[in-house]
């Protein structure tokens, strides 16, 4: 048996070289395979839906890789739409292809796999005892499910079903990255083990190369054995690119969970067959006693104005972080003042983050810093953007006139680099689940559609 499987980017829309994907279909591979979102850049795709990336940038990536499927006449596989997922992330992607398609002349027919989960059934599996919380998720209630938008991701199984109802396209909702990759061998038998593997190392594209990029990976199935081998010009692969990858979004390189088992990677090895291809074997995959599908919700919590700022003054960087519990009082006392009673300050959160003296490890750092400069980064979150707004700027201007110990009269203590210095962010949403549902047939908590184009 041999499988070749085209990954041609580490994320729909992140753009990839012309070229590159042009060697992966002179390979002639049987399928392609892409992912378009993650839990990466945090919760505001899952609960607002709109995707991190634009319009523009998915519909030239789709369309180069639609013309590519036709040319083959080998399946697409695109999951994770719209970045979260989401259904109607699913149905932006759908509305790209149907554009692409009449513009180009192209006959398929199209799978949409959705994932969105409706709050009556997961209230339903939460009090049947089948939600299960993951290490360090937040506790939760049957009523969160109401206001928290929830997807389930998938593993193998709707994709297969889709590819055998003849789907030529399949646009997946939120999916396992790995899933996108593995669907194809799964149907052809392919080692379960070796399958799995391959799907991680390639699931980023030529985020395992070196250097790393957003170009693709082309995976070659054996019997016994995957290769590998990257696309672009000027990139290489080596055993310890490929191996590293297993460390990816993982705390354990050697047992990376799938909905229905785990792989297990403690036996593989890693061997370069060339500067461009390195082969793989050994890795086994472990059953699951019981199927179960990740779920991922995000909510609504405020909205948010932020203001950035700098200073450079060494009298200045060394009093702020004496200043500003002060600070807070004052804007304590400011609110209830200007607000006359309407705003509760608990309800407001003005924050702090001075960079350069600790601020990405918040507090932790090791060793002391003593920076030459300082950004400071002020966020104010309320309940709605016209409160967050009207805060942040009374926030802006006392906080670029704060009273310094020994300075006499008025000081200057942030430069803002923007007029106005206040911008609204807009909506704050945050992550609700790191749970999974458990006792599900691996397609009971999706839908599927198909059409022809």
């Amino acid at each position: 048996m041999e499988l070749r499987i085209l990954a041609p980017t580490g994320a729909l829309g992140a753009g990839f070289d012309v070229d590159a994907l042009r060697r992966g279909v002179d390979a002639r591979p049987h399928v392609i395979a892409c992912d378009a979102g993650s839990t990466d850049s945090g919760p505001a795709a899952l609960g607002s839906g709109i995707p991190k990336l634009s319009r523009q940038a998915v519909t030239r990536d789709l369309r180069l890789l639609l013309k590519a499927r036709d040319e083959l006449q080998v399946p697409l596989i695109i999951g994770s739409c719209g970045t979260s997922g989401r259904d109607v992330g699913v149905d932006q992607v759908a509305a790209m292809v149907r554009t692409v398609a009449a513009q180009e002349n192209l006959h398929f027919k199209l799978g949409l796999i959705y994932s969105d989960q409706p709050a009556d059934r997961l209230q339903d599996l939460y009090d049947a005892g089948r939600i299960k919380a993951l290490p360090n998720a937040p506790a939760i209630d049957r009523d969160l499910f109401a206001r928290s938008h929830t997807v389930a991701m998938m593993g193998v199984e709707p994709i297969k079903n889709a590819l055998l109802k003849g789907c030529d396209v399949v646009l997946a909702g939120r999916a396992s990255d790995t899933a996108l990759f593995a669907a194809l061998p799964h149907l052809h038998g392919a080692d379960p083990g070796l399958t799995w593997h391959m799907a991680k190392t390639v699931e980023c594209g030529a985020a395992c190369a070196v250097p790393p990029s957003a170009n693709g990976l082309l995976a070659t199935l054996y019997e016994d054995h995957f290769d590998v081998t990257t696309l672009a010009d000027g990139s290489r692969l080596t055993p310890r690119s490929v191996a590293a990858h297993t460390l990816y979004e993982n705390a354990d390189p050697f047992h990376i969970l799938e909905p229905s088992g785990t792989l297990d990677t403690t036996h593989a090895t890693y061997e370069a067959v060339d500067e461009r291809t390195v082969r793989v074997r050994g890795a086994a995959y472990l059953p699951a006693d019981g199927y179960t599908n990740k779920l991922e919700g995000a909510e609504l919590v405020g909205y948010q104005s932020v203001i950035i700022g700098g200073v450079r003054d060494r009298i200045v960087i060394d009093a702020l972080p004496k200043l500003l519990p002060f600070a807070r009082q004052y804007f304590d006392a400011k609110i209830r003042d200007v607000f006359a009673g309407t705003v509760d300050p608990a309800d407001v959160d003005i924050d702090y983050r001075l960079y350069g003296t600790g601020a990405v490890l918040d507090g932790t750092e090791p060793d002391q810093l003593l920076p030459r400069e300082l950004g400071v980064l002020i966020t104010v979150t309320a309940p709605d953007q016209a409160t967050a707004h009207a805060v942040s700027t009374f926030v802006a201007h006392a906080s670029s006139h704060l009273p310094i110990p020994g300075y006499d009269g008025l000081v200057s203590t942030l430069a803002y680099p923007y007029s106005p210095p206040e911008t609204d962010r807009g909506p704050l949403y945050r992550f609700t689940l790191n749970h999974v549902a458990t006792d599900v047939t691996p397609t009971e908590l999706f839908r599927t559609t198909t059409e022809e184009l």
